[in-house]
């Protein structure tokens, strides 16, 4: 059986943010960073070990990143805006002992610290891990998702024009997915009015 400390998280931030007008991950989320708050939420579910892959604004999205004690990772192929070339940059600076990575998005801060535990719960808890374990709120597939490293050959090992998407299409029997109540696991920030609308305020 898997502990918890055989989990290391990769928070994907190397977006350009053009959407947005304005690097997304540094605008303020409470009294954190987006960023910030992603780190804290993984780092509040038990996980100690992630990196942060970062590409457009590389430097401040880095200092932000190290600001919240987390590491970061540039992604070179970060300009073609595929989700695969970040996943494949994390998996690439990942410690030898991880078993396992949880792959969450720099742009969800909604997330919640509760809906991680429940991840790493369910898939450390297991009696035979699973190959994939990925959150679902009323049949729809979210985010963050745990990959077993007996994958990541594979998903490394992919060159485009194939995505992630393809992989999870090919690898359904592999996934086990987990109830939740939590509409956060869908969300994500990509315009102003998605910002506007989901930022928290300050009381």
């Amino acid at each position: 059986m898997l502990a918890k400390n055989n989990i290391s998280a990769i928070i994907l931030a190397a977006g350009k943010s053009s959407r947005m007008g304005g690097q997304k991950m540094l605008l303020p989320w409470g009294s954190r960073t987006v960023l910030g708050q992603v780190i804290w939420t993984i780092r509040a579910a038990g996980i100690e070990n992630l990196v942060v892959v970062i590409g457009g604004s590389h430097e401040l999205v880095g200092n932000e990143a190290q600001r919240w004690g987390a590491r970061s990772v540039f992604n070179p192929d970060y300009a073609q805006g595929e989700m695969l070339s970040s996943i494949q940059s994390g998996l690439l600076s990942l410690p030898e002992a991880t078993q396992a990575c949880l792959i969450a998005l720099g742009d969800n801060p909604q997330v919640e610290a509760e809906v991680v535990q429940n991840l790493t719960d369910c898939f450390i808890g297991a009696e035979v891990a699973p190959q994939i374990l990925i959150p679902s709120y009323q049949m729809r597939r979210g985010h963050p998702w745990i990959i077993h490293k007996d994958l990541w050959s594979e998903i490394l090992s992919i060159r485009p024009p194939e995505t992630m998407r393809e992989f999870f299409r090919k690898s359904a029997d592999k996934i086990q997915y987990l109830v939740t109540d939590s509409a956060s696991i869908l969300k994500d920030l990509d315009t102003p009015e998605d910002y506007d609308h989901e930022k928290p305020v300050l009381r």
